[in-house]
Order: C-alpha cells, then structure tokens, then sequence
C-alpha cells in the first residue's frame, strides 16, 4: 500500500466497516448500491428511500475509496458482490473529472468482481453542456465521456434532466433520463396556492420544451425571454415574449451555473411588470459569485434539486431552497432491478405517493 487519504471524508464510503467482518454470499435479488464520494447524502437518503419501499434494509455497500498523494484513485470493496445487479451512485459535479474517474474506476473493480449487472446513476451528468461543435477545431466532450463510460463496464445510465436529450443517442447501452418537471409540479402546488396567477417562464428559446412540460402540468402560462448576445458570454439586450404584467413567475432551466443570465432575466421581468420571479433549476451547480448575485438580485426564490451536493455558501442562502429528488430515484432504481417501467414515473398517479411525505394531499 502506498501514499495517504488526502480527505478524511473520501476514507470510507460505509463508517461501519470491520476488517473482521465476515461477508456471505447474498441470497436475495434486492439491487446492491455502492457510492462514491461526488453526493454521498443522496445516496444514503436513496437507501433509505429503497429501504421504505422494500420493507427490509438497504445500505451501500462496504467499500474504501482513497487518494494517493499524487491524486491516483484506489478503491476496494469489502463484500462479496458476485452475482449481484450493483447500482454506483456518483455525480459527475465539481470536481468533475475526480468525480468522473472515481466512477470509472468503481466501475473497474466491480466488474472485475464479477459483478453481474452495473447501472451507473448519474444524477447530474457533467461535459453534457458540450453535446456539439460550435465553431471549429473543438470537441463533443460529451460523447467523449459517454465513450468511456460504456467501455468502463457499466450497462445502462440513469440520470436526471440532461442537458440535451440526444446526448442519450451518444451511448450504445440503454439510458433512462428521469424528468424534474414532474416533481417541481408537486412543489409548486403545495407552495403556491393560487396556481392561476403564475406564468412559467423560459429563459431562452431553447428550454421552450421544458418550461412548457411544467407549464401544462400546473395549467399556467408560458412566457420567453429572448436573448440577444454581443460579444461572447455577454448579453446585449433582452426581450421578454409574452404578457407577465402583475404576474407571479417562475423561471425554469436545467442548469443554474454562474447565475449571471438567471438574475438579468429576473430583474427584466421585474421591469416588465412581474409582481414576483421565482426559479426552478434542476442542477444547482452555482460556482463562482452564483450566490452573492442570487442574494442580490430580484429573485424572491431559486429552488433546485440536490443532484449536486450543495456547498456551505449554498446551504446557507436564504434564497435557495431545494427538493429531494431520492423518493424518484429510489423507485426508478427499483423497476429497472425488477425490469419493469421507468417512464410510469413521469405520470402524477404513480409519482404523487411517493411524494406523499413531502407534500400531503389537502
């Protein structure tokens, strides 16, 4: 054995483990989950959720991740996985590429281990922002990641609001995109009582889809703002389609990064006569003065899901609140260990139970 833990965090992905620990062969077609270090709160609150809807316990499996002093990763697996249909659940988020080898590599020792089935969950998955070329003599990083990913070992993806859906036509295995729309639906009914006074609101031309998708499940308006660049990243003027006079609005994206664009659309549509602005953003990746300008904008909310595990400057906003997105994981996880549907998740009868907890019916 060489080097030392960098981090005392990434030492152990299970605080129970014992080397005296004796492992038998599982007996039981229950999926097997196993996490690496990008978002482990989810994936204990995944267990959890798979442990109430399965009625018996469920806990990652005993494993060591480490780093060597040069940053090499190691990782090892203290159980018998044989056999064994194994679930990693690992963000590819900030830092993206130790995140995404950490997944390469566990994917390695499983499938060395003989594993017999591997499902990567990626709730959010990084480099999907480069799904083309736009210019010359430049990479489609994505499907580069996608390449590697399937060649790594794993046999299907599941993951949560990619930025682009063809980028699932990027993989030669099966690829289940799960939908936030379905679960901000929810959100928006339990905290917004007069459902007639909001618009949805797309921040560009591109997301008109999505912002639509919620828009039809709440029964509300749909409105764009239409950006025109100058020079590149800078915006040169705004125009906002659609009427959003004495309006309550909510904006809706799949990634929130800088939030640079996110708050000019927001004091915009203050200016043309929005009563409130509220954001709905899957992936809270909200790096460098993301927080500072939320807290100063005319953002009266941004919530977002906990695909990426939130940094303390994150956590304590005022501003930012977040929904969990276990319960649909958990289940999705479920039926494709049972072979059965996935997309039964995007329906409000199947959904809303699992919901239940957080957002009673009245």
């Amino acid at each position: 054995m060489r080097g030392v833990l960098l981090h005392p965090s990434q030492t152990s992905i299970s605080d129970s483990y014992s080397h005296e620990k004796v492992h038998h062969m599982s007996t039981s077609n229950s999926p097997k989950l196993i996490s690496g270090n990008a978002n482990k709160p989810l994936a204990e609150a995944i267990a959890k959720r798979m442990t109430i809807h399965q009625g018996v316990p469920v806990e990652l499996s005993d494993a060591r991740i480490e780093r060597f002093n040069d940053s090499e990763i190691w990782v090892e697996v203290y159980e018998n996985i044989r056999g064994e249909d194994m679930f990693i659940i690992q963000s590819t988020s900030n830092p993206t590429n130790d995140n995404l080898m950490e997944l390469l590599i566990i994917t390695d020792a499983l499938r060395r281990s003989s594993a017999k089935r591997i499902t990567a969950v990626i709730p959010y998955f990084g480099y999907a922002r480069q799904d083309r070329r736009t210019k010359a003599r430049t990479p489609i990083s994505a499907k580069l990641v996608a390449n590697l990913i399937t060649q790594a070992g794993i046999e299907r993806i599941l993951t949560l609001d990619l930025h682009a859906t063809q980028i699932q036509g990027f993989f030669d295995i099966p690829v289940d995109n799960l939908y936030a729309a379905p679960v901000f639906a929810l959100d928006v009914k339990h905290h917004f009582k007069d459902l007639s006074e909001i618009t949805v609101v797309s921040p560009d031309v591109g997301g008109v889809a999505r912002a639509r998708e919620l828009a039809k499940r709440i029964d509300a308006g749909l409105a764009i703002v239409d950006k025109r660049r100058g020079a590149p990243g800078e915006i040169a003027e705004m125009t906002v389609i659609g009427d959003v006079t004495d309006r309550i609005c909510i904006i809706v994206d799949d990634i929130v990064d800088t939030a640079g664009t996110l708050c000019k659309a927001a004091d915009h549509l203050i200016q043309n006569g929005a009563k409130e602005v509220h954001a709905y953003i899957t992936h809270g990746v909200l790096s460098g003065p993301a927080v500072d300008r939320i807290a100063a904008s005319s953002l009266k909310s941004l919530v977002v899901t906990d695909s990426i595990q939130a940094t303390p400057a994150v956590k304590a906003s005022s501003k930012i609140r977040f929904v969990p997105t276990a319960p649909i994981f958990a289940q999705a996880m479920l039926n494709i260990a049972n072979g059965t549907s996935v997309s039964s998740l995007f329906k409000n009868k199947t959904l809303g139970p699992i919901y239940e907890a957080y957002y009673p019916e009245d």
